[in-house]
């Protein structure tokens, strides 16, 4: 009786270090995603502003010159929008599944 309450001990250990390992490799990495998204930010910002401060030169309008790259970004995020399954919920289910399931090495 002593080894199987041992043995039910062990297997909740092993669950507990399975779950904490999981969660703590799912933490870092959405750590990680949230700093990239951070600097693509403000990497866009600088591209959006040197963007237009380019075609307004091209186009001596400010005005249309923002309009261009509102519409440039405007038909990325359609394309995005279109992609999200493939891109992101796909990627996603795929890196929890990995994380929680695979062999413990992600």
């Amino acid at each position: 009786m002593s080894d199987l309450k041992d043995y039910v001990d062990l297997r909740a250990d092993e669950i507990k270090l399975r779950t904490t390992q999981g969660l703590s490799v799912a933490m870092g990495r959405l750590v990680a995603i949230l700093l990239l998204v951070g600097l693509l930010v403000v990497v866009l910002c600088l591209l959006a502003v040197v963007l237009i401060q380019w075609i307004a030169t091209w186009v001596d309008s400010m005005p249309i010159a923002c309009s261009i790259v509102c519409g440039a970004f405007l038909l990325v995020l359609f394309v995005l929008f279109l992609l999200r399954k493939r891109l992101f919920r796909d990627t996603f289910v795929r890196l929890f599944i990995k994380i929680f399931y695979g062999n413990g090495q992600a």
